[in-house]
């Protein structure tokens, strides 16, 4: 049985979860936009391509955290 702390733990890192994932959707639309424009110079696209990445990290911490260990 859980604990509230961890229930309490559970629900913010699902909120985080969807924000990251919110975040990142509105950086992909971004470098997709400005790609298919091409009003952006090439730093910008590869700075914000690397941030892209940085939150598909933490998106996959996060939901590795969230998915419980299963002893096989």
């Amino acid at each position: 049985m859980e604990t509230p702390n961890n229930m309490d733990h559970d629900a913010v890192q699902r909120v985080k979860l969807e924000v990251l994932r919110r975040e990142h959707r509105d950086l992909d639309d971004a470098i997709h936009a400005l790609e298919q424009v091409r009003l952006g110079d090439q730093l910008t696209v590869r700075r914000l391509k690397t941030k892209k990445l940085r939150l598909k990290d933490q998106i996959a911490a996060i939901e590795d955290d969230l998915t419980p260990d299963i002893i096989a």
